[in-house]
């Protein structure tokens, strides 16, 4: 009975080691929360208390009412989780990337008021907190705050988070506004009243708390990168205002308060303002570029240079203002019409540039109310008063006029005219034909009466021309004698120079010859001198090296004898004086070639036999010594 007792608890005990987490959460109701998770709570019922459920409005409890739990469980160990009383659901951390916001959407909380489409912001800890969301008041909806970037415990059974991206201003653009929430606009006005200390719309809810109107702003974005909640700012990008070098800007404003005329009684002509208000600005704008906001300002552009404008069918300036004037056409006294080409010059002051603009609305209209109207009945008026010719022929005094009458014209708008210039007077055909055919019988009868002028004139030139062709001659001969005397000088004078010369250059060379001869006795003595001291330096070392030539040689001589000697001695002592002898003997014929046998032995029984026969056998000898020789010098 024990060994099954003890058989039972090792197996109980195994089973708790490998189901332990299974035990705990059972019989402990022990729960683990991961490092990177955080547990979203439900409970399925309520054991204890009154209340045991949510009221309709609700889906997420704070008070215990089973359900959606506002409280999470951060990473930990829990107990009394009771596995039949409560899930819990492991999700991750909220984590917001870089460069991005995340956007809540409450599904829980108080209605958000009528007219409103934003929930307001609580304190909740960024949302990580619902209890406190709900308990302070929170708003289902769309919330205004948001959060940034970083990680987030967020209970998802409530919010739901939308990434959005930055809202990033590019360079020399600006950013209009449009708010989607607040209050409504003011009547009259087109845009919101100017609030600060929004941190550039990114503090929504300051923004509704001071007031901020929905609808169009007047303040706009710079560059940069912001953090905007798009459900409540919307943000249109437009490039900068550009007042290009030349001009001034005049801002004609669109809201702001009614301002008064700042310009007195004298000017009746428009309303112009300080700035900020609404109306035509007194203070224009430099060359620069500016952050205007297209929808409730405008900048016309007034050029400060002097405008050339042209009355001229094939010319038009850059400015383009001139594009839709033409040609003048007038007619005069006599009843002929003709054309003329007109230019005016006119300058507008950067300080009235406003009233011109309030007063006209544009440089356009300055020049089609204005200028052509006044410049066009001038001409015509001019035209009538005065013949084709008389025009012609007074065209700088007309010009002149045309020029102060317009200036007075001008001085009214507050324009300078600068000047009046008249181009191309154009005639009636026929008319110029007649003039030409004139011109031209005048220009002849002048040719004609110029003709006999110039042949008289030529008459008389060529008699003075004679004159002074003699005169030449005379002026000639008298130069001929005045150089044939400055001549004869100035040989004289080279002659003397030439002697002069001379005797110089042979007392020059006496002199040179004198001091070579010195200066090559003196070079031969001093060669003698180096010659000498050469010689005796070269005997003395020739001297000195015969000296120690002869002691080495010497000294040489007595080596080597006394080594042959020691030799000799070993030899004999080696091979006995006997055959020492006999073997020096040996070597000393072997070195001398000498003949101990001779090369013809002749030998015979009777004199006469053997003296034949030697000299036969030594002649034939020659022979073969020579024959071998011969093939030699053949094969070579």
């Amino acid at each position: 009975m024990t060994s099954i007792f003890s058989f039972w608890w090792i197996i109980l005990i195994i089973l708790s080691v490998l189901f332990y987490k299974f035990v705990l959460r059972v019989f402990f109701g022990m729960v683990i929360v991961p490092e990177d998770k955080i547990g979203l709570v439900t409970k399925k019922f309520v054991l204890f208390g009154a209340d045991k459920s949510l009221p309709d409005s609700r889906i997420i409890a704070t008070k215990g009412e089973a359900g959606f739990q506002a409280q999470t469980l951060a990473p930990g160990l829990y107990w009394g989780m009771w596995i039949w009383q409560y899930s819990v659901d492991m999700t991750s951390f909220t984590i917001i990337p870089e460069g991005k916001i995340g956007l809540i959407l409450s599904k829980d909380g108080k209605e958000i008021p009528t007219g409103r489409i934003l929930a307001r912001k609580v304190p909740s800890d960024n949302f990580q907190d619902a209890k406190s969301f709900l308990d302070n008041g929170g708003q289902k909806g769309r919330q205004t705050a948001f959060i940034t970037t970083g990680s987030y415990r967020i209970n998802t059974f409530i919010f739901e988070i939308v990434i959005a991206d930055q809202i990033k201003i590019f360079e020399n653009m600006i950013g209009i506004v449009t708010a989607l929430d607040g209050e409504p606009i003011p009547l009259e006005q087109i845009a919101g009243t100017n609030v600060v200390g929004h941190n550039n719309f990114q503090d929504f809810d300051e923004f509704l708390n001071k007031g901020g109107n929905r609808g169009l702003q007047p303040q706009v974005m710079l560059a940069g990168s912001y953090y905007i909640n798009t459900w409540a700012i919307q943000i249109e990008q437009n490039p900068m205002t550009d007042v290009p070098i030349g001009y001034v800007g005049v801002v004609i404003s669109y809201i702001g308060e009614d301002g008064q005329d700042v310009t007195g009684d004298t000017f009746k002509h428009g309303n112009i303002v300080s700035k900020g208000q609404r109306g035509v600005w007194m203070e224009p704008l430099g060359p620069g570029k500016y952050a205007l906001n297209k929808y409730t300002t405008k900048l016309e552009p007034v050029p400060t240079t002097n405008l050339v404008l042209n009355w001229a069918d094939a010319r038009s300036e850059s400015h383009n203002l001139d594009e839709n004037l033409s040609t003048i056409t007038v007619r005069s006294k006599d009843g002929f019409p003709f054309n003329l080409d007109v230019s005016q010059i006119i300058h507008v002051p950067a300080n009235e540039a406003p009233k011109v603009i309030a007063r006209f609305g544009s440089m356009n209209n300055l020049v089609s109310q204005v200028l052509e109207p006044t410049i066009g009945n001038y001409f015509r008026n001019s035209a009538q008063e005065s013949d084709v010719i008389s025009f012609l022929s007074t065209r700088k005094e007309r010009q002149e006029s045309a020029k102060n009458h317009i200036k007075v014209v001008l001085d009214e708008y507050n324009v300078n005219a600068v000047d009046t210039l008249i181009g191309d007077i154009v005639p009636p055909e026929s008319l110029m034909k007649t003039l030409t055919d004139r011109k031209i019988a005048e220009e002849e009868q002048k040719t004609y009466q110029t003709q006999k002028m110039a042949q008289e004139q030529r008459q008389g030139m060529e008699k003075e021309t004679a004159i002074a062709d003699m005169q030449k001659e005379i002026v000639k001969a008298s130069q001929s004698v005045e150089i044939a005397q400055r001549t004869a000088d100035a040989t004289v004078k080279k002659a003397e120079g030439d002697a002069t010369s001379l005797k110089l250059n042979v007392n020059a060379e006496a002199e040179a010859t004198k001091m070579r001869a010195n200066a090559e006795a003196e070079a031969t003595k001093a060669r003698a001198g180096a010659q000498a001291e050469a010689t005796k330096l070269t005997a003395s070392a020739e001297a000195e090296r015969i000296s120690k030539t002869g002691l080495a040689e010497a000294e040489k001589i007595m080596a080597v004898g006394k080594s042959t000697a020691e030799a000799y001695q070993l030899q004999v002592t080696a091979m006995g004086e006997d055959n020492f002898a006999k073997y020096k003997i040996t070597e000393e014929i072997g070195k001398g070639n000498i003949k101990v046998i001779p090369d013809v032995l002749i030998t015979g029984t009777n004199g006469s036999e053997g003296g034949i026969s030697g000299l036969l056998g030594m002649k034939l000898m020659e022979m073969m010594d020579t024959k071998p020789d011969n093939q030699n010098t053949r094969k070579k």
